[in-house]
């Protein structure tokens, strides 16, 4: 995946990425369906119970190896991290602190 590629991931929804979906490397399907699909198992396994706090669930596990690709990707370079995942340098390294990955 090139540079242009990993923003335009990053990016989805701006203006720039507007008509383009996320696909997962070596599949013609949409980010957005693996995780409906994965959810959609998620619910299945639940046997009827309810889940407790999903939404934070479902953030640490698309948030952290996103914050640890990117950084991987500038090579720690926080500044150049924040500008491609569209955020101001303080939050990044909140979400850093956050997950462990703040070097």
């Amino acid at each position: 995946m090139g540079k242009h590629d990993f923003q335009d991931f990053c990016n989805v929804g701006s203006k720039k990425t507007k008509n383009k979906s996320l696909n997962v490397p070596g599949s013609k399907r949409p980010l957005r369906k693996h995780t409906e699909d994965a959810l959609n198992q998620y619910f299945d396994s639940l046997n009827g119970d309810r889940p407790g706090d999903l939404y934070t669930l479902v953030l640490g596990e698309v948030e952290r190896p996103l914050f640890k690709a990117v950084m991987d990707y500038t090579q720690g370079n926080q500044s150049q991290a924040a500008g491609i995942l569209g955020i101001n340098r303080g939050t990044l390294r909140k979400k850093l602190k956050t997950y462990s990955l703040l070097t």
